[in-house]
């Protein structure tokens, strides 16, 4: 059993949330007889059975006490006591009457807010502008996400914690800034970055009794040394590893299933071998031929990685059976007891750019706008299977995207006039605005008003908080240390609890953000090459000064460096950065 901070559901009160009251009452239905003498309890001196050990946290929480309280378990209670209980027939009558008016009162009210299922979708390399609902000037119809955000909250101020995929996800799956741990990306064939002492959020949630999957995008490493075969040499970086290097029938540690999922299904990087797909902890299409590229790309590069290859496998065809295997995920939960957790990270509208022939000309952005249009598309699908499956109501869905977009939007600005990071500086890796803050919108009946807007500063990281202390999970130690419950936010719209972030892609690069004011503690928030005409073209001068300072609510295209004519806000900000990332950033 690996230490990890987690109370489990029978430590804390029934009503917090987890699975449904009448569920676990099911579970403390009396056993088959053990015993002539004892008909509902093992024998004097046995330990107490597993089902009554199920049962027990459960009579606690509803009164401390009850004819199966630890307290006159068999073997701590005069046989008479235990007698009386458990062989009067019209006591036992009475009890088992009572039993299942419980049972009916509480099966017959409708499912509460307080333990939804909850569906994560993550898009891949989306920019703030891609979401139409918040870019008037945009060339791509996003008609599903619109609609969800019609149905919800939508935020205007919500960030990634990297401006790359890695770093964000490891943030967004444990509630703690990745830079205190690492910075760059899983490259192929990686160990993992998770821990196995630390805590996830689907490691929270099936503390409560939520099933949990994994479909999609996992970018967080593997444990290959499980299968790859003795005397292997590494690789040469053109030709990657060859398909005879690992044992592909054998399975593989450290992924979705060592962190928290009871299920996972994808290919783990969409531009990284082996190329292939994968069920659980292995691989269910052998990769037995080296990589070979198709056509070009619709734009862009396709950006993929030498390696193993499944015979046949076609980048097109990978979107659309990540869509359909979530829909099929979602139909499987129908008729199941308890709530679950789906965490859907989208392997688009990141490259390879493959949209499919059905979605060609669907945007007026090239490639890219149809590639995000069919993102768009399948995000309707899922949410239409929530419906079709009597899940919509009782269930909170959360959009948003793991950093800003790949820097092929700004050759889309020059040729469609669609800015992909909408009134934002930066792109994809950039400590500038549109590197890492993302659209975000949050839909939960009868909680979230709809059509909300929200400005409240809001990271990723606190999706760990949040989520936890809906499903009633209390978090301890350091489970999530980074991470704030935006409870409040959510059903009030009122301000965050968040006034501070630490914005941060490559090594020695950093920025914060502390309420209106971002210090860019580096000559440029650039990491991405900016094309000489986009600044001239937007008003933006070359730096001279050490760093950069803006006020987001007055300049949020962050025109205006204020460094030199503030150094106490500069100085006051830099103190601020050192405190948080040496001290932690504790709720």
């Amino acid at each position: 059993m690996r230490n990890k901070a987690i109370m489990s559901w029978g430590q804390s009160p029934l009503g917090r949330g987890g699975a449904r009251p009448s569920a676990l009452l099911l579970a403390c239905l009396p056993e088959p007889p053990r015993r002539r003498q004892d008909s509902c309890s093992p024998a004097l001196g046995d330990p107490p059975s597993p089902r009554l050990r199920r049962c027990a946290p459960v009579l606690r929480s509803l009164g401390g006490g009850g004819f199966l309280a630890p307290s006159i378990w068999p073997g701590s209670a005069p046989a008479k006591i235990r007698s009386y209980f458990c062989t009067d027939p019209k006591l036992m009558k009475a009890l088992t009457l009572l039993f299942w008016l419980m049972v009916a009162m509480i099966s017959s009210c409708p499912a509460t807010a307080a333990t939804p299922n909850i569906v994560l979708l993550y898009a891949d390399d989306m920019g703030y502008g891609d979401l139409a609902a918040q870019n008037p000037g945009s060339k791509i119809p996003t008609p599903h996400l619109d609609k969800l955000a019609a149905q919800g909250m939508r935020f205007t101020d919500a960030h990634s914690s990297s401006g790359v995929c890695t770093p964000s996800r490891y943030a967004l799956l444990t509630g703690r800034f990745h830079w205190r741990k690492f910075h760059g990306i899983v490259n192929s064939f990686d160990k993992p970055v998770l821990e196995d002492t630390e805590v996830t959020l689907p490691e929270l949630l099936k503390t409560k009794g939520y099933r949990t999957a994994c479909i999609g995008k996992w970018h967080l490493g593997w444990n290959w040394s499980d299968i790859q075969k003795p005397g292997v040499a590494a690789p040469k970086p053109k030709e990657g590893h060859a398909p005879g290097d690992f044992d592909w029938s054998k399975p593989i540690s450290g992924g979705p299933l060592a962190h928290g999922f009871d299920y996972y299904f994808g290919d783990d990087v969409p531009n990284f071998p082996p190329y292939a797909w994968f069920e659980n902890d292995r691989l269910i299409t052998v990769p037995s031929e080296p990589l070979k590229i198709t056509p070009k790309t619709q734009e862009g590069a396709w950006e993929a990685r030498p390696g193993p290859m499944t015979p046949g496998w076609d980048f097109y065809a990978v979107v659309p059976r990540l869509k359909d295997q979530a829909v099929k995920w979602i139909r499987e939960q129908r008729g199941k007891q308890g709530p679950f957790f789906l965490y859907a990270p989208f392997n688009s509208p990141h490259a390879p750019i493959v949209p499919n022939a059905e979605f060609e000309g669907k945007s007026k952005a090239g490639g890219y706008g149809d590639f995000m249009t069919q993102t768009d598309a399948n995000v309707g699908e899922i949410l239409q299977a929530l419906a079709d499956s009597g899940f919509a109501e009782n269930t909170l869905v959360i959009f948003s995207a793991d950093n800003g977009a790949e820097h092929y939007a700004y050759d889309r600005i020059r040729r469609f006039g669609h800015r992909s990071s909408g009134p934002l500086r930066g792109m994809k890796r950039d400590l500038y605005e549109g590197g890492h803050r993302v659209p975000m919108i949050v839909k939960w009946p009868g909680v979230v008003k709809p059509g909300s807007v929200s400005h409240a500063l809001v990271s990723q990281v606190d999706l760990m908080a949040t989520l936890a202390a809906v499903a009633g999970v209390p978090l301890s130690g350091k489970t999530g240390e980074d991470s704030y419950n935006l409870l409040p936010v959510w059903k009030e719209n009122g301000p965050s609890p968040r006034r501070t972030i630490v914005h941060n892609t490559m090594t020695n690069a950093y920025a914060i953000r502390h309420d209106n004011w971002v210090l860019i503690a580096a000559k440029s928030g650039a990491h991405t090459k900016v094309p000489d005409w986009f600044d001239a073209e937007n008003g933006y001068s070359k730096n001279d000064l050490p760093a950069e300072l803006y006020d987001l609510q007055a300049d949020l295209a962050q025109k205006h460096n204020r460094y030199a004519d503030m150094p106490e806000k500069v100085k006051e900000l830099a103190s601020l950065l050192k405190k948080v990332r040496s001290q932690g950033q504790q709720r």
